[in-house]
């Protein structure tokens, strides 16, 4: 179980040569993320998406509050927790120069993976997220949707226990989209625990569990798709979060 325990984050704005102004883009976040659950962080551009999923996944340190891994914390077990999370963002930079199958190898190498059975995986791997054809091309002369499964690829490796996925999908083909979508579920079933941020909300129904509404840092709702449909007495999710923010469209 992931537990996410009034985190917040403040920033320091430079509004002009003598002015500046302290603001929060995470407010005072609470909520748990329980095994075999795929939980939706929802919200616009500059929402506080990012910056949360950051600090849950020991990228970003909190201004305050605190972030639980069952009975793990970043003070205690850092190193722990790392390794039984994997974390992937909608622009993570890899390597151009080597494959798929090399950067997979390194990264097995690095989450200390049996090398008896780095191929293996490796295999498993590439026949999931449908990377057969392109294994052992080059990196930089992949799509972007190739290359965006090599990612999710690289998460893969070490078997984690959490995912954090920040905009897995943004800017991807309806194919790949489809594949990445796929894996998470399958992941779900396998007991896994996915945090997953997007503003694509139509992806968040067709797989969240629980979804988690955020604007300027707060969290404005929680609830199953159905429970905030119902809520809100509309038809999608959409329509939900405007209902919600009652027109507040400003993403300062």
């Amino acid at each position: 179980m992931i537990k996410v325990n009034n985190l917040k984050k403040k920033f320091i704005k430079q509004m002009n040569k003598k002015e500046k102004k302290e603001f929060y883009a995470v407010n005072g976040v609470s909520f748990e993320a329980h095994e075999g659950e795929i939980v939706g962080i929802l919200g616009p551009n500059g929402a506080g998406k990012t910056t949360l999923l950051r600090m849950i996944a020991g990228i970003m340190i909190p201004t305050s509050g605190e972030v639980m891994f069952d009975d793990m914390n970043y003070v205690n077990d850092e190193i722990m927790i790392k390794k039984s999370l994997a974390y992937l963002s909608g622009n993570t930079k890899i390597y151009n120069s080597i494959s798929p199958y090399e950067l997979l190898k390194m990264c097995a190498l690095f989450y200390d993976v049996k090398k008896d059975e780095i191929d293996k995986r490796i295999k498993e791997i590439a026949k999931i997220l449908e990377m057969d054809k392109f294994l052992y091309n080059r990196i930089g002369n992949l799509s972007t949707g190739q290359t965006q499964r090599v990612n999710i690829a690289r998460c893969l490796i070490h078997d984690p226990k959490y995912y954090i996925l920040d905009e897995a999908t943004s800017g991807l083909d309806i194919i790949s989209s489809q594949i990445i979508l796929n894996f998470m579920k399958s992941e779900k079933k396998k007991g896994k625990c996915v945090l997953y941020s997007t503003h694509y909300m139509e992806e968040a129904e067709n797989i969240c569990d629980r979804v988690i509404m955020i604007n300027h840092g707060n969290i404005i709702k929680e609830g199953t798709p159905d429970e905030i449909r119902r809520d809100t007495k509309t038809s999608n999710l959409r329509d939900a979060f405007f209902v919600l923010i009652e027109g507040d469209t400003n993403e300062e």
